[in-house]
């Protein structure tokens, strides 16, 4: 891989506003859950009540959030935060394969209720292939090999063999 436009001390600095972020979501996350623990309800027989230990725990979270996040700002530069859109975008350009299979699979789970587990399986693994094997006549029918085995093969094993059968689709 190429390091050309690649600044690791920015792409640091970066990965600090980021851990950041997840600090304030933390944060954020252990408060909502500190209110909404204070609403479970308490009987007359426990004296803290049922949301006393789960109030306890998101404090405690919320406190250590607080402490990460003021050690975060101390050690982000102040024009790291300009940068950081920037980088993020640069990112992910460099990782585009990880969201495409994620894109893929969210289509995929989309499509199995309306065109089955076979074809939405067939077209899920040949999509893949296509996009992350190099694009050659032989590789190209391995690809679709490999997807007709994954697809329809494990879809009659399935029925066959363990007398299960796999969401066959509206179509």
């Amino acid at each position: 891989m190429s390091d050309a436009g690649y600044d690791k001390q920015q792409a640091r600095e970066a990965g600090e506003i980021a851990r950041l972020l997840s600090y304030v979501l933390i944060l954020l996350a252990s408060v909502g859950l500190f209110v909404s623990a204070a609403a479970i309800p308490t009987s007359r027989f426990e004296k803290l009540g049922a949301g006393a230990f789960p109030k306890i725990v998101f404090a405690g979270m919320a406190l250590v959030a607080v402490i990460a996040i003021v050690d975060a700002l101390r050690k982000i530069p102040a024009g790291a935060y300009g940068r950081f859109a920037c980088q993020t975008v640069a990112w992910a350009q460099r990782r585009h394969l990880v969201f495409v299979s994620l894109g893929a699979l969210a289509v995929y789970l989309v499509l199995i209720p309306v065109l089955g587990f076979s074809i939405a399986s067939f077209l899920f693994i040949l999509t893949l292939e296509a996009v992350l094997m190099p694009r050659r006549p032989a590789t190209l029918l391995i690809a679709v090999v490999v997807a007709l085995v994954f697809s329809f093969g494990l879809n009659w094993l399935f029925a066959e063999v363990f007398s299960v059968f796999l969401p066959r689709g509206v179509l």
